[in-house]
């Protein structure tokens, strides 16, 4: 997708604000061991970053005045916290033909067996480490979860591999999903066991008490005939 900035030579805070208020957001472009200061419209932006390819796309990266093309990835952006709109960006030059890292989010897909059951849910890794070619990273992580049963564990081992992706976390030690007992009825059958062993140990008190009791008592004297 091709993205077309303007190299901005004035820097500082005010500078920011003043393009800011008149819909640009200032970046840095980093590539070839140097950085340049740039600009680009909110409105071209926010069309790249929603396209099929979404935060991962291989952008074409335009100086505007210049022929020169730069594929690039978005590197990281900020985001106003008050407003939630994209306040800074930083490019990122990429050779097409040398593997990336890149963090993608996972999408959980399917209802869980253990869900319709009364399970709860949790989604644990939120996040992805994965290296590819820039062409070859995906949007995100489709991990289905219809499998799931009450008391599974899904980790990072029990995804499919992907086509040209390597994942970069330890897939024994990278929990993706669980479905548990709701707390409530973990409490309630706690409870319940509890109650349980304590009857238990009660019946099996008894005897021994009453034989305690019994041998406690004097013996009666014998009467002489």
């Amino acid at each position: 997708m091709k993205l077309e900035v303007q190299e901005r030579e004035a820097r500082g805070s005010r500078e920011t604000r003043r393009l800011r208020a008149q819909g640009i957001i200032p970046g840095v472009l980093y590539g070839n061991g140097h950085s340049r200061a740039i600009a680009v419209a909110e409105r071209e932006l926010r069309a790249v970053m929603t396209g099929p390819s979404g935060l991962h796309a291989i952008l074409d990266v335009v100086v505007e005045g210049q022929k020169t093309v730069h594929p690039s990835i978005l590197a990281e952006y900020q985001q106003d916290p008050i407003r939630g709109t994209i306040s800074h960006i930083d490019l990122r030059e990429v050779r097409l033909d040398q593997p990336i890292h890149a963090a993608l989010a996972v999408q959980l897909v399917g209802e869980s067996v253990g869900v319709k059951a009364g399970g709860m849910l949790s989604l644990v890794a939120r996040e992805l480490q994965v290296e590819a070619l820039p062409g070859d990273v995906p949007e995100h992580i489709e991990v289905d979860i219809a499998h799931l049963e009450v008391g599974d564990v899904l980790r990072l081992a029990d995804v499919p591999p992907i086509d040209k992706v390597s994942f970069l976390d330890d897939p024994y030690e990278t929990v993706i999903a669980t479905v548990s007992v709701p707390r409530g009825f973990a409490e309630l059958e706690e409870a319940e066991a509890a109650e349980a062993a304590a009857a238990a140990e009660g019946e099996e008190g008894a005897p021994a008490a009453e034989a305690a009791e019994d041998a406690s008592e004097p013996a009666e004297p014998e009467s002489e005939g």
